[in-house]
């Protein structure tokens, strides 16, 4: 192979930025890595290029393919992430009525771009996210009966029961697999890999000012969807501390850019992330780049599918549905003075773990090794 820079596309997706971030990280290591989303991101995340901005449905599908054309003759690397691909997926869920004969076409055509890029020579990498591969049944063990239930109008069966499937055929043509949560490894490959969000860059994103000592605590929280994040019981534990005479109050961040979300955080003491799922996610990494302590729920199985480093600094106080409440009572009043110190442990976590540059060298690595041993095929 020449010594050229090797040609890596991340597409389709920018869910949580993740994509985006760590091909400008992939950049400044020498490789032509590039991202592309198919749509624009509602919270401001910006790939490199945007595939469908504009146009009807037709030309929509010629740009698709036109794309796949493109990926065929130039990249050297396929880098899918939230465990799509360039083809359209079949959804029942989605593809119904007036949609129906889209999802035929669909089913007709999905991951098999997978396949024909690995048979090219492409090396094909998956990220998977979350709900890309969770669905209710992995989390009905850990919950209580009524989570259980909120989930079940959270996630649909039809698809939930596709998932398994589709994780099989697409990580047949894979040279590589990560998870971006660790619990996913359960439900993947043995030799998939845990991947640290990359979704920030920290060294762009100064510190705030330290959390207050004293005066309200201000408790932030910002749920993409409320039935996945547990929002019932954050409400739940605010309310009932603020009856108790406690002097703390809730900033929900809903609906609004990443830019704007990161001025919320910024003026917060505290951020709560998930309390059902079991790990965290790109919102917390932001909270702790700016020095804010996270609450969240850590699953002890799924922390010790990290490296024994990673386990010992994560910096993340541990909360539950049951236990929330009184976590949030300890930071208002008798903990207030540790809420400083977390920050900065969590910035400096951060700076370790989810540096973009840092998480961008495994990849490139991963990569080379991939395209050296397809060439020696």
């Amino acid at each position: 192979m020449s010594s050229r820079a090797l040609r890596v596309l991340h597409c389709p997706t920018v869910v949580g930025g993740h994509a985006s971030q760590l091909a400008r990280a992939e950049r400044e290591l020498g490789l032509d890595s590039r991202s592309v989303a198919f749509d624009p991101s509602p919270f401001g995340y910006e790939p490199d290029e945007i595939l469908f901005e504009g146009g009807g449905r037709m030309r929509r599908e010629l740009r698709r393919w036109r794309f796949l054309i493109r990926a065929l003759r130039h990249a050297d690397v396929v880098h899918f992430n939230f465990g799509s691909t360039i083809a359209p997926q079949y959804r029942p869920s989605a593809h119904r009525g007036r949609r129906r004969l889209y999802g035929l076409y669909a089913q007709l055509v999905e991951w098999r771009d997978a396949a024909w890029l690995a048979r090219a020579g492409k090396a094909v990498f998956v990220t998977y996210q979350g709900d890309d591969v969770r669905g209710a049944g992995q989390l009905a063990g850990r919950l209580e009966a009524d989570d259980v239930r909120e989930l079940d109008t959270y996630y649909d069966a039809s698809d939930d029961a596709r998932k398994h499937v589709v994780v099989r055929r697409l990580v047949r043509a894979a040279a590589g697999v990560f998870a971006l949560n660790p619990d996913l490894l359960a439900l993947l490959p043995e030799d998939a890999e845990f991947l640290p969000y990359a979704s920030v860059d920290v060294a762009r994103l100064e510190q705030a000012a330290a959390p207050r000592e004293t005066g309200t605590l201000r408790v932030a929280h910002a749920p993409t969807d409320r039935r996945i994040k547990g929002t019932r019981h954050v409400i739940r534990a605010v309310e009932l501390l603020r009856a108790r005479g406690h002097d703390i109050e809730l900033v929900l961040v809903e609906g609004r850019s990443r830019r704007d979300t990161l001025d919320a955080l910024r003026t917060a003491d505290v951020f709560v992330d998930q309390l059902l799922v079991g790990w965290y996610g790109g919102a917390a990494v932001e909270a702790m780049a700016l020095g804010r302590p996270v609450v969240a729920h850590i699953d002890a199985g799924d922390r010790r599918r990290t490296p024994a480093e990673f386990q010992r600094e994560l910096p993340i106080v541990e909360a539950t549905p049951a236990t929330l409440e009184g976590i949030l009572a300890g930071l208002a009043r008798e903990r207030r003075g540790d809420l400083a110190p977390i920050g900065r442990q969590s910035r400096a976590f951060v700076e370790r773990w989810h540096d973009p540059l840092r998480v961008a060298q495994r990849t490139k690595a991963a990569y080379e090794d991939a395209v050296a041993r397809i060439s020696r095929r």
